[in-house]
């Protein structure tokens, strides 16, 4: 049950087989079975603004999950949903402006006894956790858009262990990225099912457009988001045409856009699709950057904003640093000759910025030019 809210100075808590702990003293037995083979399951939504996000529909799609493997955690849904909310706020002091949450629940099956060991408790381990969101590893891909590789490993068939449901097991995931991040760290792997159609990547799922027509995977070969599903609702109220089927590698290269789906991603735009430019390159599409404004209005937070912000941090400390560089190498270097007419940049925009259509918020430099808001 809970307790009375306490907080930590400079630590988060979680909430722990019926207790608030600091995160440091969630320990889980060695004999847990979600250890030792990933029998469990979890997952994750995200705050926006130190708020929660659908919380009532992750944590359906959490019990769909718990009780495909068969797992009582011990407790209903609108408790999971209480101690989610409430995690939010006993660490809310912890929130820093411009970022925000992961909020997770995890549940495995429990300690797989021998029955000699006087284990206190062998059900299921049941923790509720939080953590901040990754925007600056993850902000360049807003600005350049994500590069999407499909890896020779295609995704676990349903027929042999369902997708669409969210467990601890991410083996068949985690072996398929790997030679991709080895050709390329910033890479975005997305698997095929077993009919070598798109299925779906850690934690994403993806979309093409076609001639307007919205499309993404069926839904018996991928986890469905919560994203996913907010993002198909999007279209039809914004009159985009949408189709759920098959996806072939000829409709992946020859799309007019492309996109990721996920609750930390919200709506990711692909620029690249196995190294082939989407349609031109440029980034986001029409239809892309329609639902984007409308997941924006949605959510109330402009989410690319808040990742670019996170890009324009690293930017003016990088310019500020180099700018300090610069300042002492003039006492001993002569400053070179002004720039040729031909050779000078685009008024008010840094060198070599690349100007992006994003929302009028973003506080890339150059990026709100293509919307006709001026520099």
């Amino acid at each position: 049950m809970s307790q009375p809210a306490h907080r930590l100075a400079n630590e988060r808590i979680a909430w722990f087989n019926g207790k608030w702990v600091p995160e440091r003293e969630v320990m889980v037995p060695f004999r847990d079975r979600s250890w030792l083979y990933g029998d469990g399951a979890f997952d994750m939504t995200r705050t926006f603004d130190g708020h929660i996000f659908r919380i009532k529909e992750h944590i359906d799609r959490f019990y769909r999950s718990l009780r495909y493997l068969r797992i009582d955690p011990g407790m209903g849904p609108a408790e999971m949903v209480a101690l989610s909310e409430e995690i939010v706020e006993r660490n809310n002091h912890l929130w820093q402006e411009g970022g925000d949450w992961w909020v997770g629940q995890r549940v495995s099956r429990g300690v797989n006894a021998v029955g000699d060991e006087g284990w206190e408790h062998t059900g299921p381990n049941v923790v509720i956790e939080m953590m901040p969101l990754p925007f600056k590893a993850r902000a360049k891909m807003y600005r350049d858009g994500a590069e999407v590789i499909v890896p020779p490993v295609r995704r676990t068939a349903p027929d042999m262990l369902s997708p669409r449901a969210k467990t601890h097991n991410y083996l068949n995931m985690i072996v398929a990225e790997q030679p991709v991040k080895a050709a390329n760290p910033d890479a975005w792997a997305v698997l095929l099912d077993e009919n070598g159609n798109l299925a779906e990547g850690i934690g994403s799922n993806i979309f093409i457009v076609r001639d307007g027509v919205l499309k993404t995977p069926r839904e018996k070969f991928v986890l469905p988001g919560v994203s996913r599903q907010m993002t198909i609702d999007m279209a039809h109220k914004l009159g985009v045409k949408f189709d759920e089927r098959d996806i072939d590698m000829f409709d992946a290269a020859t799309a007019d856009e492309m996109f990721l789906t996920s609750t930390s991603l919200c709506i990711l735009p692909v620029s690249s699709f196995n190294g082939q430019k989407v349609a031109d390159g440029k980034i986001p599409g029409p239809v892309t950057q329609k639902l984007i404004a409308a997941y924006s209005a949605e959510v109330g937070c402009d989410f690319v904003a808040q990742y670019l912000k996170h890009l324009a941090k690293e930017q003016k400390f990088f310019g500020s640093f180099f700018s300090k560089k610069n300042a002492l190498a003039s006492f001993s270097n002569p400053p070179p000759d002004p720039p040729t007419p031909a050779a000078a940049s685009h008024p008010g925009s840094a060198p070599g910025c690349r100007q992006t259509a994003w929302p009028r918020s973003c506080p890339v430099p150059g990026a709100r030019r293509r919307y006709g808001a001026g520099p």
